[in-house]
């Protein structure tokens, strides 16, 4: 699998523009602030409908401009594919091969990406909420059913919410959204939980190979909820909780247990390094989830994920950077870079190198 091309127009600083990519590697270099990051961007947007840089699909649409479209050709199993996606300020559409979709679900199993920021390199030090999203963001991935059940675990928590924050009168009424919460949440947290151990397994070796075996990395699951891994049990320990915490509830306003309250532990050699780990520590285990993450795609989808590198490379040393290029040879890479390195391009077998400036995009190399 990979990208043929991309057509942006009006698309942040890309006035209109048609980029061809090589089906391996592709080096993007140019000064800050030029575009290369928003060519990442358009790309990612492909695969799951929006942004890896903000929620506002507006910010996307050029200043000035009612409108933006980005189009990609995109080859998967021998075969040439199209998404079309047209972002205005009254929504946004979406073609795949030529015929509109209706809901963003149904775009999630075309295409796969995955994105590599120098963000991504905090996830393990951040707060919760960016672990929640680097599971949630990769299971709509692995499961497009998924998607529909968190949107709805979503708007259900921000109904529940909003009736605790007016004072409830009607207990009854919260009672009928208890149950619906209940649903959905059970199901977000067993597909977290069964994700989250099989990225365990996978990180776990991956992480053992970047370190020479010095290491032990292990990724757990972190509920507020489960004391049983069996669904119906998930929903009588989720359902209890709520019970409990209800008065709490009503007088903060605001639901005190659910999967939006979850995390991920991640420990190094027994000490927890969310926490205590060395900057080093944390660096690598991102690194090894990524890596993880891709391996785990390949295992579910029998697809390669194709790599976005945004401006990572610097923020590893060059014993990191060869490992990362060598284990994913047989992946289409993305990698910007505001340094041209001779190394890095020594390490490349085969691909173009780019240069973009002001939205203008020129390929200066082939390899």
């Amino acid at each position: 699998m990979y990208f043929k091309e991309v057509r942006l127009k009006n698309f942040r600083n890309y006035k209109d523009g048609l980029v061809s990519f090589h089906p391996k590697v592709n080096l993007i270099t140019g000064k800050n602030a030029q575009g290369k990051t928003n060519l990442i961007e358009s790309l990612y947007i492909m695969s799951l409908g929006k942004s890896f840089r903000t929620s506002k699909d507006r910010e996307m649409i050029a200043f000035n401009e009612d409108y933006c479209i980005v189009r990609c050709i995109y080859v998967k199993e021998g075969r040439e594919n199209e998404i079309e996606i047209v972002i205005s300020k009254k929504g946004k559409a979406i073609k795949v091969d030529g015929a509109k979709i209706s809901k963003t679900s149904q775009l999630l199993d075309n295409i796969y990406t995955v994105v590599f920021s120098p963000e991504d390199l905090k996830i393990v030090k951040d707060e919760p909420e960016k672990r929640r999203r680097f599971i949630d963001r990769e299971l709509c991935h692995l499961k497009p059913v998924y998607y529909k059940e968190l949107q709805s675990y979503k708007k259900i928590l921000l109904q529940r919410n909003t009736l605790l924050k007016k004072g409830v009168d009607d207990l009854a009424m919260l009672d009928v959204w208890d149950r619906v919460l209940v649903e959905y949440g059970s199901r977000i947290v067993g597909k977290r939980k069964e994700f989250v151990e099989k990225l365990n397994i996978l990180s776990r070796k991956i992480h053992s190979r970047i370190t020479n075996g010095k290491e032990d990395l292990v990724i757990e699951y972190e509920s507020n909820i489960i004391f049983n891994e069996e669904l119906s049990n998930i929903e009588y320990d989720f359902i209890e909780k709520l019970k409990k915490s209800r008065k709490k509830d009503i007088i903060r306003g605001t639901t005190s247990f659910g999967p939006h309250k979850d995390d991920i532990k991640i420990s190094i050699n027994g000490i927890d390094v969310r926490h205590f780990g060395s900057q080093g520590q944390q660096r690598t285990a991102a690194l090894s989830l990524k890596l993880a993450e891709i391996q785990l795609i390949k295992e579910e989808k029998g697809e390669d994920a194709i790599l976005l590198l945004d401006d990572v490379l610097s923020e590893l040393d060059k014993e990191r950077q060869e490992f990362l290029i060598d284990t994913l040879s047989d992946t289409q890479l993305f990698i910007t870079t505001t340094e041209f390195d001779n190394l890095l391009l020594d390490s490349i077998k085969a691909g173009y190198v780019f240069e973009v400036n002001a939205g203008r995009v020129e390929k200066t190399l082939t390899k």
